[in-house]
């Protein structure tokens, strides 16, 4: 089957208008407008041939002579006729008036071949063979000119009509080489239009999808990594259950098949937040009474600050504050403070603790499923725990950093956009 190409459409959209207007031009000309240019335009040719002409009572052989002599300027032949139809000069005798003239005829001309009859003011009839000049036709010498715009402007529009489409095209093929799995596929960016906009949003939805797919990836890797220790560890303990039973064992298969399901809640956690639908931005909290909340299962934590209502997801927030404070539990020293302010549109959260803090060139990295920290591999956990507060801050609309060594020595802030209760609601 042809394929329509979306080029010669538009391009095919283009001739067909043109052509149409030519088309109804044409039409309307000799429908409306041809009769009375027509007349005008006789009118007139009789005017001025009756100021050619001698006066109708000037004898026959004075009109002969000026017929002849017009004939001859005007390089066609005429015949000269009088009221009654009778001949009275003409510069080739085989010239004769139409059958259809009458008393009753008007003063303007009708074709018939190449000649063409005038009805002098004076009521002679003046009759022009342009046989000698070849024919003319008017309306198709108009056609031939409007046909000429319409190649014109064909060839002028092509390139323009092309150079859009073929970025279009484009924008198909790297959609395909998306779809085939080449997820580092861009296309180029030209010019400000519509189709560069459509050429940017593509290439940033491209990359959204790369980061997301390399991430699974990644979460998919080190989870099946990460699984297998406690799950060895489960299988180890059920076969020692076998043969010798203890409850101290059946204790330590508990909190391994324990741990097992917290790192699969928090890997489940995580695709969800990927997939951007599973929090409920509509629920009104009051930020420090939740890091309040959290901070009263530590000891030595102490939360902070004023803040107004926002909007969020309230599991969630407690889950990000959580994991903030046993990150500082597991890493740092106590005192743990958990200050909460508002400050412009942001609600800052920051957890600070007396450890020695992150080191400088780690700050990206943390934030990197499953990735420990040199020296600190055999601290419980996996790793997970600044990932997930960094999407339920994103998810919030918010961002996560590490504040730097010169504000404070060991903290993490969470910025989360304010939004007043009751403005939500209005």
């Amino acid at each position: 089957m042809l394929r329509r190409r979306l080029y010669l459409q538009i391009y095919g959209t283009i001739i067909a208008s043109l052509i149409t207007v030519v088309v109804l031009t044409a039409v309307l000309w000799s429908t409306f407008a041809r009769d009375r240019f027509d007349r005008d335009v006789f009118e007139t040719i009789g005017k001025l041939a009756a100021l050619s002409l001698p006066a109708a009572n000037t004898p026959v052989p004075g009109q002969q002579a000026a017929v002849r002599r017009l004939s001859r300027e005007l390089e066609i032949d005429i015949a000269l006729f009088d009221r009654n139809r009778e001949p009275i000069a003409a510069s080739d005798p085989a010239i004769g008036l139409p059958d259809w003239l009458d008393d009753r005829s008007s003063g303007f001309g009708r074709p018939r071949g190449y000649a063409w009859t005038f009805r002098l003011p004076d009521g002679r009839w003046l009759v022009a063979d342009l046989r000698r000049r070849g024919g003319r036709r008017p309306l198709l010498g108009l056609a031939l000119l409007l046909a000429s715009v319409a190649f014109g402007v064909g060839v002028v529009a092509y390139p323009f009509v092309r150079r859009l489409t073929r970025r279009i095209e484009r924008l198909q093929a790297g959609v395909q080489r998306i779809g085939a799995g080449e997820l580092s596929a861009r296309v180029e960016v030209e010019g400000r239009d519509e189709v560069a906009q459509l050429a940017g949003s593509f290439n940033e939805a491209a990359e959204k999808i790369e980061k997301l797919v390399g991430a699974h990836r990644l979460l998919l890797a080190n989870a099946s990594h990460e699984l297998r220790t406690p799950l060895s560890r489960v299988r180890l303990g059920v076969e020692m259950l076998e043969t010798s039973p203890d409850p101290s064992r059946v204790a330590t298969v508990r909190e391994d098949i324990a741990e097992l399901d917290e790192l699969i809640d928090e890997i489940l956690l995580m695709s969800r937040l990927d997939a951007r639908n599973c929090a409920d931005l509509s629920q009104p909290i009051d930020p420090l009474a939740l890091v309040a909340e959290e901070c009263a299962r530590y000891q030595n934590c102490e939360a902070t600050g004023s803040a107004p209502e926002i909007n969020g997801d309230i599991r969630l927030l407690h889950r990000m504050v959580r994991n903030l404070l046993e990150n500082a539990v597991k890493y740092g020293r106590p005192p743990i403070i958990a200050n909460v302010i508002a400050t412009g549109d942001q609600v800052i959260l920051t957890i600070s603790d007396a450890g020695g803090g992150i080191p400088d060139g780690l700050h990206d990295k943390v934030f990197q499923p499953f990735y420990r920290v040199h020296g600190h591999q055999n601290v419980k956990g996996y790793g997970l725990g600044l990932p997930l507060v960094r999407q339920i801050a994103e998810a919030h609309g918010g961002t996560v950093s590490i504040v730097p060594k010169a504000e404070a020595t060991s903290a993490i802030r969470v910025s989360l956009p304010l939004h007043r209760h009751a403005a939500s609601n209005s």
